[in-house]
């Protein structure tokens, strides 16, 4: 990335920006265990002149800065949990609590949003309310749900609110930019099947739960093949199959935990459908009942088409097509920014975390953020903060 690119305001920032992301690295907290996290970045903002708010979504610290007398309103969020993986990395900032790491870069997202914070309230170069949202339990825990049942756009209403998260297999602190559906839903199945146990001599005499799991497990496999259009995407995992102690007991029942991912809603509605029709009806055949416990999670994230068009403007009118990925396509993780975007308009973007060898993916003991991309990510929010609240 040039450097000249990035605002002296913000270059003077760096070594700060990668002192605090190694800070907040080293002592990693999970969802809604944000203490410390939360300190830091709630005492940071109120040190720079922000009105800070704690305690929605349990942990969240929402920091709002008022300039001029523009009536916009502009909301930019991070997240700050980490997760339950013990690090590798062997770093010199590495995790020091045994099992929690922040293998999602969840502290880059933090000391960028911050350095941004620093930078807005010190230079005061926009007309209107900046809401800054650091929000707990992104991490299968829904934190954004939290923050809104507790109020966050009633007492913190705007008019958009953007995102970034880091990714590797893209180049360094190069954006990427999606209208419409960017990230797939996500949602927990429970398949109990209740068939009648016995002898594994006998098996005739009772009913194998175990056979009927089988068998739904290759037959889920015809509802993506079968069912659904072949340019929609969905995904349909079994992640664990749980029954029985002994070789020679036949369970009474068997419990199947299943991950679905679509990236259309009616699709993500479809698929519950089908799932639970089918489940229960291949139970039926072998004489067992099937119970379908369907946790509706994570929704699509669906990115605002004009909202998207001004972030990427915004980085466009930067650094130029160089600094976009080209051909951005939909991504199959998911992401509870979509629940915000359910009530707001505005855009989730990403940074590219690297794509060199030696590099790996989130969620892997071995990952680490990429402190090059601080200033670059900081700067994006100080422009987009400038140009939306001109």
């Amino acid at each position: 990335m040039n450097t000249m690119a990035i605002p002296a305001g913000i270059a003077e920032l760096e070594d700060e920006m990668i002192a605090l992301r190694h800070r907040i690295h080293a002592r990693p907290e999970l969802a809604y265990e944000e203490f410390a996290t939360g300190d830091l970045v709630a005492g940071s903002l109120q040190k720079w002149g922000y009105t800070v708010h704690r305690g929605m979504g349990e942990t969240g610290v929402v920091g709002q800065l008022k300039v001029g007398n523009g009536t916009r309103k502009l909301g930019l969020r991070a997240d700050m949990d980490a997760l339950p993986i013990h690090e590798t990395t062997g770093l010199p900032y590495a995790s020091q609590v045994p099992g929690k790491m922040h293998a999602c870069g969840h502290d880059g997202h933090t000391a960028m949003l911050l350095a941004a914070a620093k930078y807005l309230a010190q230079e005061k170069c926009f007309d209107g309310t900046l809401n800054l949202i650091f929000q707990p339990a992104e991490e299968g825990q829904a934190g954004a749900k939290k923050m809104l049942e507790d109020g966050l756009f009633d007492t913190f209403p705007c008019d958009a609110v953007f995102a970034m998260h880091n990714m590797p297999g893209f180049p360094t602190g190069k954006f990427g930019f999606l209208p419409g559906s960017f990230m797939a839903s996500s949602d927990t199945v429970v398949i109990t099947v209740t068939g009648r146990g016995g002898h594994g001599a006998v098996p005739h005499k009772a009913i194998d739960p175990v056979v009927v799991c089988a068998q739904i497990v290759l037959a889920l496999q015809s509802i993506v093949s079968r069912n659904i259009a072949p340019l929609d995407m969905a995904i349909i995992t079994v992640g664990a199959i749980h029954a029985g102690e002994a070789p020679n007991v036949i369970p009474e029942t068997a419990e199947m935990r299943l991950s679905v991912r679509a990236l259309k809603p009616e699709v993500r509605d479809y698929l519950q459908e089908r799932i639970t029709a089918l489940a229960c009806a291949q139970a039926a055949v072998f004489g067992a009942r099937a119970h379908v416990d369907y946790q509706r999670r994570y929704p699509v994230l669906v990115n605002d088409p004009a909202m998207t068009g001004l972030a990427r403007e915004v980085a466009l009118d930067w650094l130029g097509e160089d600094g976009l990925i080209p051909d951005m396509q939909p991504l199959t993780g998911s992401e509870d920014f979509a629940f915000l975007l359910e009530r707001c308009p505005g855009s989730y973007l990403i940074i590219g975390n690297g794509d060199g060898e030696g590099g790996c993916m989130v969620h892997n003991p071995g990952y680490d953020f990429n402190d090059d991309c601080l200033a670059t990510g900081a700067a994006y929010w100080a422009r987009l903060a400038q140009t939306f609240l001109a």
